[in-house]
């Protein structure tokens, strides 16, 4: 294939994924915003107003970042989970892997609808939390570049669930047993200071609790853990999974049985 073919390629697989969750908004933009505004209300106001300030800011500037990262991490993920399984169900995405396309374009276009729609859901949050506080912008690089890394490095994740998935059942088995308390136990509601020493040390084996103080550190500027040391990690593990994800396409794991 050309490169302008090839464009074209990843072109129809993102527009064709954007696409599929704008047009069930209600089911897909809509729940995240409700959602967090609850979260707002209940943990911002109620709870945050005993709980009084959390590493020098009131508690519901504190959650903010938290919980929109927590959007766009459920979200990338669920999209891709979603939408490849049924790809697979339906044996459409046997047409796909026959045809001239690289498999890294067609794992791409996955990726970035994903990515889509977890940004676009980051920023409907965000428009809502300004609505109950104030957000300052600490660090826009590291904003920018931390909410795209986990986007993507999700997006993936749900990737490989999918391929992995012989039942709807499975693609819900992850986000529920795993991914969930993960992001609860990831600093989004609390400072890792704040815990005993034994669970700090546990705290820092949950890759969330980096991407969260990541991406808390660019907007206030305070993060319980080393941002550089996370950027980094981030970076690698976004590219290994990346690399697996492609190999399991390559090989029609999950394809072909």
């Amino acid at each position: 294939m050309t490169n302008q073919q090839i464009y074209i390629a990843l072109q129809t697989i993102l527009t064709k994924e954007i696409r599929r969750f704008t047009r069930i908004w209600v089911q897909t933009l809509l729940p995240p915003a409700i959602t967090m505004s609850l979260y707002f209300v209940i943990f911002g106001n109620i709870v945050g107003s005993r709980i009084g300030q959390m590493g020098g800011f009131d508690y519901m500037q504190y959650i903010v970042p938290g919980l929109i990262m927590m959007s766009v991490i459920t979200n990338s993920y669920s999209n891709v989970v979603s939408s490849f399984y049924s790809a697979k169900f339906q044996r459409s995405i046997e047409e796909l892997l026959v045809s001239p396309v690289p498999h890294h374009i067609i794992l791409t276009g996955y990726v970035l609808g994903g990515v889509a729609r977890g940004l676009l859901v980051g920023l409907i949050v965000t428009i809502l939390s300004l609505f109950f506080t104030h957000l300052s912008l600490h660090h826009l690089l590291v904003i920018i570049y931390s909410v795209f890394l986990t986007a993507t490095l999700f997006s993936i994740g749900g990737f490989i669930n999918a391929v992995f998935a012989k039942s709807f059942d499975d693609i819900s088995i992850v986000p529920t047993f795993i991914l969930t308390p993960l992001t609860y136990l990831g600093g989004v509601f609390y400072s890792i200071e704040n815990l005993s020493p034994f669970f700090q040390n546990v705290s820092l084996f949950n890759p969330i609790v980096y991407m969260v103080n990541t991406f808390r550190y660019g907007i206030l500027g305070v993060s319980d853990v080393n941002v550089g040391l996370s950027l980094t990690m981030m970076t690698a593990l976004t590219i290994g999974l990346y690399f697996y994800a492609l190999r399991l396409l390559s090989s029609g794991r999950g394809m072909k049985e």
